[in-house]
């Protein structure tokens, strides 16, 4: 298991190095000249339009702005905010356990909707169970993120006030104050990672339930939570747990548009401010954590597969 973690965590180093230049390259992405655009445009003085430049080295070589960009990278130091003057790694180290927290609940929604149905479709391909949970998980698929959160708003805190329709308390603050207020971004988020679970655990719960180990243990007489929940959830699990380590980047993603609707003082709204007043450290800051993230959640994926499946651990 070492040695492998050890792989993946050195096959992660060049990666890191191509997503900190293409991360670094957004500056580029700002239509025309960067600096006047982020000095306030076509309104902008010469005196503010030199003093982006000194700001962001634009004067300077792109390896040179580059090599100083990403050293302080490395250090988690993105610099200041442009629209404030805050410093970025001071606002991130903030918001980040409010997003962490968020894609967090939304794993465990995925998990407790999308393991269940997984289960009771791959059980009885063909029945009533199979074809409502299919027909479920389509609808999961289907429905936007942003559309679902308006509906649980509407329902569950204008027309039932059973839970608040926005704002943020701590989990440190109150626990019962951090449920009630990330229930529904948190349900909004979930769904459609638990349909897709939900649709490759059932893929895979039938070929495994078809194999020869499969029958040979329901001949000897085991019984239904031996063999479907040692031998064939066992090895069903290792392409769910990949998708489920997919649907994380899905989670980042969508935490952009679902933490503005409910007003959560996480990396979405951070992100969405930062691009509307062309932010550029702000930009970036964000993406390098999200790019960290999804890169994490990968080697905890391919340290599942080691616990999953001991051969695994010797390739």
């Amino acid at each position: 298991m070492r040695a492998l973690i050890a792989r993946r965590l050195a096959a992660l180093v060049p990666i890191l190095l191509l997503v900190s230049f293409g991360v670094f390259l957004l500056v580029s992405l700002v239509p025309g000249d960067a600096a006047v655009t982020l000095a306030g445009g076509e309104n902008a003085t010469p005196e503010s339009i030199a003093h982006v430049r000194a700001e962001l080295h634009l004067n300077e070589p792109i390896v040179d702005q580059y090599g100083r960009w990403v050293s302080h990278a490395a250090r988690l130091d993105f610099g200041k905010s442009l629209e404030d003057g805050a410093s970025v790694s001071r606002a991130l180290r903030s918001r980040i356990p409010v997003t962490l927290g968020l894609v967090i609940a939304a794993t465990i929604v995925s998990l407790l909707v999308g393991v269940p149905l997984g289960i009771v479709s791959g059980l009885r391909p063909g029945g009533s169970a199979d074809r409502a949970s299919r027909l479920t998980a389509s609808l999961g698929v289907a429905i936007p993120n942003f559309w679902l959160a308006v509906v649980l708003v509407a329902v569950f805190a204008v027309h039932y006030h059973l839970l608040p329709p926005s704002g943020y308390v701590a989990l440190t603050d109150s626990l019962t104050g951090w449920v009630r207020h990330m229930a529904l971004p948190a349900i909004a988020l979930g769904l459609a990672s638990a349909a897709a679970l939900a649709r490759q655990l059932r893929a895979e719960l039938v070929d495994v339930l078809d194999a020869t180990y499969i029958r040979t243990a329901w001949a000897k007489g085991a019984g239904a939570r031996l063999v479907v929940g040692k031998h064939a959830l066992k090895n069903a699990a290792i392409p769910a747990v990949t998708i489920l380590g997919l649907q994380i980047g899905y989670l980042l993603g969508g935490a952009v548009i679902v933490e503005q609707i409910f007003a959560l003082p996480g990396l979405g709204t951070y992100f969405i401010r930062g691009v509307l007043s062309s932010d550029l450290p702000v930009i970036q800051g964000v993406t390098v954590v999200f790019v960290l993230g999804q890169l994490v959640m990968s080697l905890l994926v391919d340290m599942s597969y080691g616990l999953l499946n001991p051969k695994v651990r010797v390739h």
